[in-house]
């Protein structure tokens, strides 16, 4: 994507892994990481480059996905990956949940383990499928912040080399602990949002024998960026926002911060729309976009928002495309 602006290169490749988890590892017995480029005249595609098939459903995905663009799979080999964040020094790192593991790719095309284990660190073997970590982003000051999944926290490691303190943000609300974090997003005033589903449980469903919380919700935690390294998390400030969402997954805020995005897996396919309050709280809840009725495979997953505010998730049968007024674009 080399002609592009930067943030929409990022959101692109970043939903493209999280959704191509879905769409690909029943086609190929395994998942991939790909990415979006350009067609560029004298460039010799190559076995691991095809064309984008792109439903062009309203003229603005022009300025977004260019004419013969292609798409070009930049690693592989993998069982279910996650939560990529690409890292400003060059490189990506994305969750491999199934082996417990978030990996490190850099420009070469080399994929290495950065840290492992990523999520559950117990000393049994883990009862479920999933047992690494999920969601990642970054803080103002470029800590990797963590959505531990099968760990039931969230976590940030105090500098990107895989051996640094790691402190511990949130593991439970009103002393219960949290189900599985999937994914997770900071506001420009430090605080930090994320998502609770149950996925990262041995049996991902809500009757789960260790589930404790009734609710899987969206919650905030007030001055996530101040809590000092090593501290134990400030459980009692963590807040609830919303818990009529039966399975909260992706999560994003609007440029603007006005609008935080939180898209729902499952029974519904729906991304839904918050306004942001003053205070960090929610309201005005709405129906953003409702895909229920698509029956080709896949759901909200990953999300990400560009300068102009066009929200990219994945979605049944590929990545979605939304203008900010929640039209689909692609």
């Amino acid at each position: 994507m080399r002609s592009m602006k930067p943030l929409q290169c990022v959101a692109l490749v970043a939903v493209l892994i999280q959704s191509l988890s879905v769409v690909d590892a029943g086609a190929r017995g395994g998942t991939s990481a790909y990415r979006i480029l350009p067609a560029i005249a004298g460039e010799t595609p190559n076995e691991n480059t095809t064309a984008l098939k792109v439903d062009r459903l309203n003229a603005a995905i022009d300025t977004i996905v260019p004419a013969n663009a292609t798409i070009e799979r930049v690693a592989t080999g993998f069982t279910w990956v996650e939560g990529p964040i690409w890292i400003p020094a060059g490189y990506l790192l994305f969750a491999e949940i199934t082996s417990n593991s978030i990996r490190k790719l850099t420009p070469d095309g080399k994929v290495s383990i950065f840290l492992q284990p990523s999520g559950y660190k117990g000393t049994a073997p883990y009862a479920g499928k999933e047992p690494g970590s999920n969601g990642m982003t970054l803080d103002e000051s470029g800590r990797l912040t963590v959505a531990g999944h099968a760990q039931r926290d969230i976590w940030r490691l105090e500098s990107l080399n895989p051996k640094a303190q790691v402190t511990v943000l949130a593991d439970s609300y009103e002393g219960k602990k949290l189900n599985s974090p999937n994914d997770l997003v900071y506001k420009s005033d430090g605080s930090l949002y994320f998502t609770d589903p149950p996925y990262g449980l041995p049996t991902q469903g809500d009757s789960d024998p260790i589930k404790e919380l009734q609710v899987n919700g969206v919650y905030r935690i007030p001055n996530a960026f101040d809590q000092k390294p090593g501290t134990a998390p400030a459980r009692e400030q963590l807040q609830l926002l919303v818990k009529d969402v039966p399975r909260p997954n992706g999560i994003a805020f609007s440029p603007d911060e006005k609008y935080l995005y939180v898209d729902n897996s499952g029974p519904k396919k729906l991304w839904m729309r918050y306004r942001v309050k003053g205070d960090g709280s929610l309201t005005d809840a709405k129906v953003f976009y409702d895909a229920s009725s698509d029956p080709r495979p896949g759901g909200p997953d990953g999300m990400k928002v560009d300068r102009q505010g066009n929200v990219y998730s994945t979605g049944p049968g590929g990545v979605w495309i939304f203008s900010p007024e929640g039209k689909p674009l692609v």
